[in-house]
């Protein structure tokens, strides 16, 4: 199979995903928010992976289209974490910045 920058980084960004919010469960107790961030972060890479699988090229672009979806939810998701103060600007800048990347890789 050969290597696409965009599987590889949507994967790398559902790990950041993760973490952060494994983090913030632990730190805030919180689990609504980071449950849905979990839901969204982690579909986008999985959308692109099952796309090399895609039955045509109709489901292909479904799959890429359902991924950008899901980038936009979960910038929402990050946006509202970071305004109700349970990510600080610090953690929340970057990994913002990698979910815009996806979705300009996207579009």
């Amino acid at each position: 199979m050969a290597d696409s920058v965009l599987r590889d980084r949507s994967k790398e960004f559902a790990k950041q995903i993760v973490f952060l919010c494994r983090t913030i469960k632990q730190e805030h107790r919180e689990s609504v928010l980071t449950n849905q961030l979990l839901r969204s972060g982690a579909s986008i890479g999985a959308n692109i992976h099952e796309a090399q699988y895609a039955q045509g090229t109709k489901d292909f672009i479904s799959k890429f289209e359902i991924s950008l979806k899901e980038v936009y939810e979960t910038e929402y998701w990050l946006e509202l974490l970071y305004e109700t103060e349970y990510i600080d600007e610090q953690t929340y800048k970057p990994i913002q910045n990698s979910c815009g990347a996806s979705r300009r890789m996207l579009m």
